[in-house]
């Protein structure tokens, strides 16, 4: 079953053109990874697939339902979404339980009150992505890394078909890095879980449980498919338009130039 497909999605404002012809499907149990540089398109296109950039031309299905002949509003919420600018959004004094409970509304600065069954849900969600010890601490006084783990139980709670995790690493530190890394391998595996796509530029950030690659040049596809076939030297390349040379030990890739 598709979770997710786009058709000849082109989007210009202009002259300027910032997707052209992108077509590209995610199914049942695949887990993608989004590579491109600076200005490849990548933010433009979890943009559109959010309904926040309407395209010139093409079609976007998500679940099943066609963009422009649906409430995509609503649709938003089947759609997890972590990225640095949720991340800046969030109330200082928030404690993270309340942060988690609010992502059953979408809502950011929660005003009301969770009922019990939300706190009881958002403790779980805690404990699963590791956080429990913080569940009545100030957003303020979070680490980068349990900031990132606990926007990712905010867009669980909601139980998202996808979760799109933009850049997720930004501003972490080696170790929590790794730590965070370990995690989405984890969330990633297990059977109830949504569909990752993660958007990166380092492939030191695939993790073994990613299946596909979309890479993007200039606003269109490079190369798209599995990545054991996909992932090559040759098309990092052309992605990233200087000579690469991709390696892999144990499962982790690295690059050179």
């Amino acid at each position: 079953m598709e979770k997710l497909r786009v058709s000849n999605l082109t989007i210009r404002r202009g002259k300027v053109r910032i997707l052209e012809g992108v077509d590209w499907a995610v199914r049942d149990h695949q887990h993608w990874v989004i590579l491109g540089g600076n200005g490849s398109g990548k933010t433009s296109l979890l943009s559109a697939l959010t309904g926040y950039l309407t395209p010139t031309q093409g079609e976007m299905h998500l679940l099943g339902d066609e963009f422009g002949n649906s409430d995509w509003r609503s649709l938003r919420a089947s759609v997890g979404l972590v990225s640095s600018s949720i991340r800046q959004m969030m109330p200082d004094h928030e404690p993270a339980w309340i942060t988690v409970a609010s992502g059953r509304f979408a809502m950011i600065d929660f005003w009301g009150v969770p009922s019990r069954k939300d706190r009881l849900r958002a403790m779980r969600i805690l404990r699963q992505v590791e956080c429990e010890n913080a569940a009545d601490r100030p957003w303020l006084y979070l680490s980068q890394g349990e900031r990132q783990r606990i926007l990712i139980g905010r867009a669980l709670m909601a139980r998202p078909k996808l979760l799109i995790l933009d850049e997720p690493c930004a501003g972490l530190d080696p170790v929590a890095r790794e730590r965070f890394l370990d995690f989405l391998q984890d969330l990633g595996r297990r059977r109830s879980g949504p569909n990752l796509i993660l958007v990166t530029h380092h492939v030191e950030e695939i993790m073994p449980v990613f299946s596909h690659v979309l890479m993007l040049r200039d606003g269109r596809v490079e190369a798209s498919g599995e990545l054991a076939s996909t992932l090559t030297s040759s098309n990092l390349s052309r992605t990233f338009g200087a000579k690469c040379r991709l390696s892999c030990v144990r499962r982790r890739f690295s690059l050179k130039l």
